[in-house]
């Protein structure tokens, strides 16, 4: 019996042993045939992997063999870079940021992915956000099929015998997995863009056409069907959107967790405005939620909407969060970005309650999720790269500071050849450069909202100039180089690469933006291809064209930049076309008003800069009809502009005609019609009126001064003098003194001074020779009643002895 017992364990164990072994063979079959399924690219599904370890040890074991052999990360990352832009002429294109910075990218991400790569949860996180971050690249099957071949191909020529097969299938099955992320995410998340554009319209009450609108709500029911999933669309539609008044429901306020509360409030307060868009509604539920304190939401609220009609664009998100990142940074205390999300998603349902669906949760979970994600790997980060940063910066000599001058142009000079056809400035204005350069990038930590406004004004500056924008990343990557060589130190490696980084970036986002092909005409100075480009514009928006290009909060008129510049061909073209009639049908478009309602003081500034196109200005505001009457045609004279400003007072177009001279302009038709009807209608009073007062004046000083003492002395007389004297010391000294008084402070307020020699600044004002003759009368006034006989006399004077 104990034989056969032993015997049966002996058997057990075996089949034991036999199942455990074919457990294992099959678990290994199963993980290879999972590598072997991600060898060829998934668009179709994007969900968690699970390589087979031995595969995650080979590649996480090579890319410390590469990483250790570059003499910097930054160096594989430039090695990498290489071979990516070099394998693929054709897509060189895509490569739209410094080297520098995406070299670093690219090196950044494989090496979050490699890491990641044990961990099928935050490497299916990792990957999807990286997806995000290029929804607006054009990624597909055969592009993919390059990036990998390329990046396999390098390693294994860098590493040779080191990179083995588990190693090449390895690498190859994680890009492939990488890649059809990446046209997945592009290609599913279509509609929930749809779905944010649209209820972000609604949340912020922006109108729409009629017809725009119903195509979008089509487009997100669609979207809703499929799942928050819509094939071929692959960027959010900017334009404004079918709005929908603010009228909160009971329904609204029941979906809404606060809705009762809120309610109560709003009861309570009948006065009290209802909100309408989403920042009011915002502000109130944060209040109404206990996150009154929470100052930081603030800037979140200030971007969020550049971050919503931007989320199909990666770069102009990631700028966004960045610029973000920094400001935040200026407040203490815990950031919690959960909180805002909740009042977020509060505020959206309360504005979008008729449409708002478990669709439109997932939507904006999604969006916040993704920006979350962006802000978290950047916060703490600001404070920690500002402070190393101004430290190196203030630790620079006299010599490290002109070295890094010299030595950033003379790299970039050696990186893009021909950026020395325009830096044609001398020696000192290139080091003034390079120092803007270096003080922007600590500014952006210390004060990151001016320099944003600097860097978008300097940018539409670059619009007008023509400076193409492929020179920003040499010049970017030029200027990294030169600090690495001159600090050990990453933290400061990182921090002015980061920076320098999001100057470029929101520089060349500027540039592109502006550079319309009304501001390339113009570059040009041909007055055909001015009209060639702006014969592109819609009639009703032609003029905005010519006189407006705004980004972000800074504009630059075309016209302007074309009388600055020197391009007056271009500017009389303009001029003649923002003064031709033009008749569709019912409508009519003339851009006077357009004109004058843009540049108030245009006729100052060509008084000043282009009196030549003065005769052009003229001519367009005036309209001859073609038909005849009796002999005669009718003439219409456009001349409300000239004679009244924006505020309803005089224009003081005449003043700067008058100023400037010249009889040929003075005599025009127009000229002489305006400036007739301003001396008939009311000037000719005003100076009659003037003039006879001062006359009187005069008069009177003349009578009390030198008539009035070749009479018989006598107490009338005296009387008479005494009381001429009080009124010239009164009702002209007063007067005068009123209007000195009234002009020096305005232009002390508005710092409107002129410097004598000396240093000394005295008021505008007296830079005319009127003004400074009137304030001179003044002083003699002044001077006459300290030294006034009759005040000096008063307190011993005795009327009885006068009159015996």
């Amino acid at each position: 019996m104990s034989d056969t017992s032993s015997r049966e364990e002996e058997i057990e164990e075996e089949m034991a042993e036999e199942e455990g072994s074919e457990v294992v063979e099959e678990t290994a079959k199963e993980e290879m045939q999972e590598v072997d399924a991600i060898m060829e690219v998934q668009d179709k599904t994007f969900e968690e992997i699970k390589l087979p370890d031995e595969v995650v040890a080979e590649v996480q074991s090579t890319w410390s063999v590469y990483l250790n052999s570059a003499s910097s990360r930054a160096a594989a990352g430039e090695a990498i870079y290489a071979a990516i832009f070099d394998s693929a002429p054709s897509l060189q294109s895509l490569f739209k940021t410094p080297r520098a910075v995406m070299a670093i990218r690219i090196m950044v991400g494989i090496n979050n992915i490699v890491l990641a790569m044990h961990e099928a949860g935050p490497l299916k996180m990792i990957v999807e956000t990286l997806g995000f971050q290029h929804l607006d690249l054009e990624v597909t099957i055969p592009r993919v099929a390059i990036f990998c071949d390329a990046i396999v191909d390098f390693l294994e020529m860098e590493l040779g015998k080191r990179f083995g097969s588990k190693a090449r299938s390895g690498w190859r099955s994680i890009l492939n997995y990488v890649g059809g992320a990446y046209i997945y995410v592009r290609r599913e998340y279509a509609g929930r863009l749809k779905i944010i554009s649209s209820s972000w319209r609604t949340a912020n009450n922006k109108k729409k056409d009629i017809m725009d609108g119903e195509e979008d709500d089509e487009d997100v029911e669609a979207a809703e069907q499929d799942g928050g999933g819509e094939s071929g669309v692959t960027e959010t539609e900017q334009g404004e959107g079918k709005g929908q008044a603010g009228s909160k429901k009971a329904s609204s306020e029941a979906k809404n967790g606060n809705g009762s509360l809120a309610s109560g409030e709003m009861n309570k307060a009948g006065s009290m405005k209802v909100p309408t868009t989403f920042n009011e509604m915002f502000l109130f539920n944060g209040a109404v939620m206990g996150f009154g304190s929470s100052l930081w939401m603030q800037e979140v609220l200030g971007s969020f909407d550049a971050m919503v009609t931007n989320v199909a664009n990666s770069y102009r998100l990631q700028e966004e969060c960045d610029t973000l990142s920094v400001n935040i940074a200026k407040y203490s205390g815990t950031v919690n970005l959960s909180e805002f999300k909740a009042v977020m998603l509060a505020s959206l349902r309360s504005l979008v309650p008729t449409d708002w669906n478990s669709a439109h949760e997932v939507a904006w979970t999604w969006l916040w999720d993704n920006i979350a994600r962006m802000l978290k790997n950047l916060i703490g980060k600001p404070a920690v790269q500002e402070k190393a940063l101004g430290r190196f910066l203030m630790s620079l000599t006299g010599d490290s500071q002109n070295y890094l001058r010299r030595e950033i142009f003379k790299r970039f000079f050696a990186l893009a050849p021909k950026g020395q056809d325009y830096f044609k400035q001398s020696t000192t204005r290139l080091y003034f450069i390079a120092d803007k350069v270096t003080e922007m990038t600590l500014g952006m930590y210390r004060d990151p909202k001016k320099v944003v406004e600097d860097i978008s004004a300097l940018g539409l500056r670059h619009v007008g100039y023509g400076i193409p924008t492929e020179f920003f990343a040499p010049f970017v990557s030029g200027a990294c180089e030169v600090i690495s060589t001159m600090t050990t130190e990453a933290t400061v490696e990182d921090a002015y690469r980061w920076s320098l980084n999001l100057v470029s970036r929101i520089l060349v986002r500027t540039i592109n933006e502006g550079s319309t092909i009304v501001m390339k005409a113009i570059n040009t100075n041909n007055a055909k291809q001015l009209e060639k480009a702006v014969a592109c514009a819609p009639r009703g928006k032609r003029s905005m064209w010519l006189l407006d290009i705004t980004v972000g909060t800074q504009s630059i008129s075309p016209l302007y930049w074309s009388i600055e510049s020197g391009s007056l061909e271009s500017a009389k073209a303009m001029i003649r076309d923002l003064l031709i009639i033009r008749a569709d049908r019912d409508n009519y478009y003339y851009g006077a008003d357009d004109l004058f309602t843009r540049h108030p003081d245009v006729i100052k500034r060509l008084c000043a800069d282009a009196r030549a196109l003065l005769p052009g200005l003229f001519d367009g505001l005036i309209w001859r009809s073609r038909l005849t009457q009796d002999g005669q045609r009718r003439v219409n004279f456009y001349i409300k502009h000239l004679l009244q400003d924006a505020d309803g007072k005089f224009n003081k177009c005449l003043d700067w005609l008058c100023e400037a001279g010249g009889p040929e302009i003075m005599c025009h038709p127009v000229v002489e019609l305006f400036s007739d009807l301003v001396w008939d209608g009311i000037a000719n009073r005003f100076f009659m009126f003037g003039k006879c007062w001062f006359l009187f004046t005069l008069g009177l000083f003349i009578i009390s001064q030198s008539v009035l003492q070749h009479f018989p002395e006598s107490q009338g007389i005296r009387t008479s003098t005494m009381a001429i004297r009080c009124f010239i010391y009164v009702a002209s000294l007063g007067r005068i003194f009123h209007a000195q008084l009234s002009e020096a402070i305005g232009d002390c307020r508005a710092r409107r001074f002129i410097r004598l020699s000396g240093g000394i600044r005295i008021p505008a004002y007296l830079g005319m020779m009127k003004n400074a003759i009137s304030f001179a009368l003044m002083l003699c006034l002044m001077l006459m009643l300290a030294e006034e006989p009759i005040i000096w006399c008063a307190a011993t004077y005795d009327p009885d002895a006068a009159s015996k």
